[in-house]
C-alpha cells in the first residue's frame, strides 16, 4: 500500500469515528415537528354537514413556536371542501373565541381547499407561541354537503356547529347546535426543538368513553399533566378509538378500522414518534364471545400474533412500543364478559408480561384490578359498566406509568449538544430525563385561555 493510499484510508477511518454534527445554521433552521393532539377518524358515522361552520377546541399536550393541523378525509365518501378556516384563543363563554386572537389557516397559501376521499392535508404552519396544556379553538367552514361524515364519534368534548354559512372568526356562532363528535381534524403538530412524540394507541379505555365532557380526564390527559409538571418535551397524541379491535374492523361504522388497519395512519405517520403505548384487544375478546358469527371468534394466540405484527412494524421505523396489560372486565354485560373470555385476557396478559416481545411493560391490570376479585375493576375505580374506569381510575392508570420509561433514545446531534453513545452492555442508552426538560428560562407567549 502506497503512502498516499494509506493516508486516504486513514482519513476514511477517522471520518467514520467522528460523529456527524450539523452546523449551527442547520440546527437553527431545522424543523422538529411533534404531534400534540389527535382524534382518530372512524368509518362514516356522523351527520351531513353543509353550509355550516364547525368550532372545536383542542388541548395541546406540548407548546411550541409554530402550529399546524392535519385535516382528514381518509374515510370520507365525498370530496370535503374547506371554504375557510382559522385558529383562535377560546373566549370566556362556552363556544366563544377571542376575536383579536384569530389566525387564518391556509393551505399552500390558499384560503380554501378540496380534500378528496382517501386523502388528508396539512395546513400551512402558523407562527404562534403556545404552551403545554393550552386550549386552542379551530373554526372550519364547510360550504358543500359532505354526506355521512367520518368523525371521531366519542370525542368527550363539545363541538359547536352553526348552519348559518361562514361564521369563521365570529366571537359566538349563530344558533349553534352541540355535538361530542370530532370533525375532520385528525392531528395537531407543533414545531419545537429537542422534542419527541408519544402515541397512546388503544380503544375506548384510551379514548375516555363515558367521562365528564370537556374535563380532560382520560389517562393520556393525566399523563400529559405529569409530563408537563416534569418539564419534559414529550408531545402526547391520543389514538384511542372506542370499540376498536386489534384484528377486525368494528361491527358498526363508529367503531372504526382495526388496529392493524389504522396503525400506520394513527401511529407510525405521526412526526417524531419515538414511543407507542399499546392497550388493545379487550374488544377482540368481548365481541368474539358476543353471539357473533364464527369468523369473529379469536383466540389468545390470534391476539398475540396481531400484537407481534404491530411490534414488528414499529421496530421497522425505529420506534419503541410498550405493551399495556388488558384491564379487567368481569361483571360487564352478559355476552361481552364470559369465563372463556376472562381466560383469554389472562393468557394475553401473561404473554405481554413474559414474552419479551415488547420494549417495556405497563401493567394497567395490576394498577386497577380488585385485589379480592382479580377479574374485576376495583369498585372505586369503576365507571359503572365494569369495563371503563372513572376519573379516579384513569388517574391511577396514568400515575402507574414510570416516566423514566418514556425517555427517548438519542437522535443525531447539533453543534454544542452532548452526544450519548452506546455501551457494550446496552445497545440503546437512554438520555437522562434532564436532557428533555424545558429550560427554566423558557417563556412562551400565548393568548389567553379558558
Amino acid at each position: 500500500m502506497s503512502n498516499s493510499t494509506r493516508y486516504a484510508f486513514l482519513l476514511v477511518i477517522v471520518g467514520l469515528l467522528v460523529p456527524v454534527v450539523a452546523t449551527p445554521a442547520t440546527c437553527a433552521t431545522r424543523e422538529n415537528w411533534v404531534g400534540v393532539w389527535a382524534a382518530s377518524p372512524a368509518f362514516p358515522n356522523g351527520p351531513n354537514i353543509s353550509n355550516a361552520t364547525i368550532r372545536q377546541y383542542l388541548r395541546l399536550s406540548l407548546g411550541g413556536y409554530r402550529l399546524r393541523l392535519r385535516l382528514s378525509n381518509d374515510l370520507g365518501t365525498r370530496p370535503l371542501i374547506i371554504g375557510s378556516a382559522a385558529l383562535a384563543a377560546p373566549g370566556r363563554q362556552p363556544g366563544s373565541i377571542m376575536p383579536h386572537s384569530i389566525h387564518p389557516l391556509t393551505f399552500s397559501s390558499h384560503a380554501s381547499i378540496i380534500i378528496k376521499p382517501g386523502q388528508s392535508v396539512l395546513t400551512d404552519p402558523v407562527k404562534i407561541d403556545t404552551k403545554s396544556l393550552q386550549i386552542v379553538a379551530v373554526d372550519l367552514f364547510v360550504p358543500r354537503a359532505t354526506g355521512i361524515t367520518a368523525t371521531h364519534p366519542f370525542g368527550v368534548a363539545t363541538t359547536w356547529i352553526s348552519k348559518d354559512g361562514n361564521s369563521v372568526g365570529r366571537d359566538m356562532l349563530p344558533e349553534p347546535t352541540q355535538s361530542q363528535m370530532r370533525f375532520f381534524i385528525s392531528e395537531a403538530e407543533t414545531d419545537i426543538p429537542d422534542a419527541v412524540t408519544l402515541v397512546a394507541f388503544g380503544d375506548s379505555i384510551t379514548d375516555g368513553y363515558g367521562l365528564t365532557v370537556d374535563r380532560q380526564f382520560r389517562w393520556p390527559d393525566i399523563l400529559v399533566n405529569r409530563l408537563t409538571k416534569a418539564n419534559l418535551r414529550i408531545g402526547v397524541v391520543n389514538a384511542g378509538l372506542a370499540g376498536n379491535r386489534m384484528l377486525r374492523d368494528g361491527q358498526a361504522a363508529a367503531l372504526g378500522p382495526s388496529a392493524l388497519a389504522r396503525f400506520d395512519r394513527d401511529a407510525l405517520s405521526v412526526p417524531n414518534v419515538r414511543t407507542i403505548i399499546l392497550l388493545e384487544s379487550i374488544n377482540d375478546i368481548g365481541f368474539s364471545d358476543d353471539k357473533g358469527p364464527p369468523e369473529q371468534i379469536v383466540s389468545a394466540q390470534d391476539i398475540e400474533t396481531g400484537m407481534r405484527q404491530l411490534i414488528t412494524r414499529a421496530h421497522a421505523h425505529g420506534i419503541r412500543i410498550f405493551g399495556a396489560t388488558l384491564t379487567p372486565f368481569g361483571g360487564a354485560e352478559p355476552g361481552f364478559y364470559s369465563a372463556a373470555g376472562e381466560a383469554k385476557r389472562r393468557a394475553v396478559n401473561q404473554w405481554i408480561r413474559s414474552s419479551g416481545a415488547f420494549d417495556g411493560i405497563i401493567d394497567f391490570d395490576a394498577a386497577v384490578r380488585d385485589p379480592s376479585h382479580a377479574d374485576r375493576i376495583r369498585p372505586d375505580y369503576d365507571q359503572g359498566d365494569h369495563i371503563h374506569m372513572n376519573n379516579l381510575g384513569y388517574r391511577v392508570m396514568a400515575e402507574h406509568i414510570d416516566l423514566t420509561l418514556l425517555t427517548p433514545t438519542p437522535q443525531p446531534i447539533c453543534a454544542g449538544e452532548v452526544q450519548v453513545g452506546k455501551s457494550k452492555d446496552d445497545a440503546h442508552v437512554r438520555l437522562p430525563l434532564e436532557a428533555f426538560r424545558v429550560p427554566a428560562h423558557s417563556s412562551l407567549k400565548t393568548p389567553s385561555t379558558r
